[in-house]
């Protein structure tokens, strides 16, 4: 399928690590009533086992895999509207960006570095933060990823001072006017 030829329907957030795309994405849901699809959820659940262990088992190539093979899954034009939360990494393959924009309204969760590194530094399932020096290995995936976000979102949405219901009423304000342009 592309773009040209079925309006996409879902609403895909992508963003770095602790942006909130799970946060969002269940205020989403519980919104619009539409199914929740947390990719990072999913894959730990068909694989049995989380994705610290998947990077530590089989490598971050097995996982990149993994995710590439559930949008394409997920780029069924028979599906129904869905809110799409991926891993913070997906943006990383350009199959995947051209995906995701399949998928529906692409919007971007960007949170400041100093959110970031306070929300993931909490978290001990983090396989890309192992590391002596998380806050210098966020700056440079944020910085590596930031124009691949860009490429592959519709809209920005800066968390900085939002909760996740602020969040969501933008995102569906936008996601409105998105879609009746797709109609």
């Amino acid at each position: 399928m592309n773009e040209s030829q079925t309006p996409p329907k879902s609403i895909v957030l992508i963003g770095f690590m602790g942006s909130g795309k799970s946060t969002v994405g269940r205020e989403l849901h519980q919104r619009l009533g539409y199914p929740l699809v947390d990719m990072d959820q999913v894959i730990e659940q068909r694989a049995r086992k989380s994705i610290a262990a998947i990077f530590a088992d089989e490598g971050e190539q097995v996982f990149r895999d993994r995710e590439t093979s559930l949008l394409e899954e997920l780029d069924d034009p028979t599906a129904p509207r869905r809110i799409i939360s991926t891993g913070g990494g997906v943006i990383g393959r350009e199959v995947n960006r051209a995906l995701l924009r399949q998928l529906g309204y692409v919007v971007w969760l960007n949170a400041p570095m100093s959110v970031i590194l306070d929300r993931t530094s909490k978290n001990r399932e983090r396989p890309l933060l192992h590391t002596d020096d998380p806050a210098a290995k966020i700056a440079a995936l944020m910085e590596t990823r930031r124009p691949l976000y860009d490429e592959a979102a519709h809209l920005r949405v800066d968390t900085a001072g939002l909760d996740s219901k602020e969040l969501a009423t933008g995102i569906l304000e936008s996601a409105r006017y998105f879609f009746t342009g797709h109609l």
